[in-house]
């Protein structure tokens, strides 16, 4: 092997240690593959269930700081990740149908999550985030447009997401100015339909006016 093969093989492992270990990794820029492996969610530690609710606010002005790779895991698994070895999870569907989608709208594209491989899968390869709002980062929430459970389903997603984010120190904000913005862009699962959309960000400290 020569000095440069060497030399390049050296630098691809340090790359992919930096990537895939716990080191935080701005979520916008992780990796240009169409996987992003998710550092495993850290399920242990945060405020406690009161202080976060007392904490918890919509925020509608963000820090351009990108959210890292670790407390997008965490983020994501409290949203909607699996905490039991049957598969169940952090938010409850009727009849445990568990008929929802995680969409991830960050600079480099549209991302859905796997919660059951804790990864990231790119399913658009554009940037979108102006379509629905600009912030760092924007989860999109789809399930069957016909499923009369659907609400109430997206609903405790996003609760949980706002909880964690009031554990984080996170500002986000639930709207659906921009639910329809992907349509025709963004492949859906037939018969789904985004119902909601949640930006996610790191606060500004001059914006006591934009929060409710």
């Amino acid at each position: 092997m020569s000095r440069e093969t060497l030399s390049l093989a050296l630098l691809f492992a340090v790359a992919v240690l930096f990537v895939f270990s716990g080191t935080p990794v701005l979520a916008a820029d992780a990796v240009k593959a169409d996987v992003i492996v998710l550092p495993t969610p850290q399920t242990t530690g945060g405020k406690p269930l009161m202080e976060a609710l007392f904490a918890r606010r919509s925020d509608r002005v963000f820090s351009d700081a990108d959210v890292s790779l670790q407390e997008t895991s965490n983020l994501l698994w409290a949203t909607w990740g699996i905490n039991r070895k049957d598969g169940q999870r952090t938010a409850p569907t009727a009849k445990n149908t568990q008929a929802v989608e995680v969409y991830v709208v960050l600079e480099n594209g549209v991302w859905r999550y796997d919660a059951v491989k804790n990864i990231l899968g790119r399913v658009l390869d554009q940037n979108v985030t102006t379509k629905v709002g600009d912030a760092p980062m924007t989860l999109l929430y789809a399930a069957p447009e016909k499923d009369p459970f659907a609400g109430m389903h997206v609903g405790s997603l996003y609760q949980n997401a706002g909880l964690y984010c009031a554990s984080a120190g996170l500002s986000n904000v639930v709207k659906n100015t921009g639910a329809r913005a992907l349509d025709g862009i963004l492949t859906l699962p037939d018969g789904y339909k985004i119902f909601i959309l949640q930006s996610v960000g790191w606060p500004k400290n001059d914006k006591p006016e934009d929060s409710q």
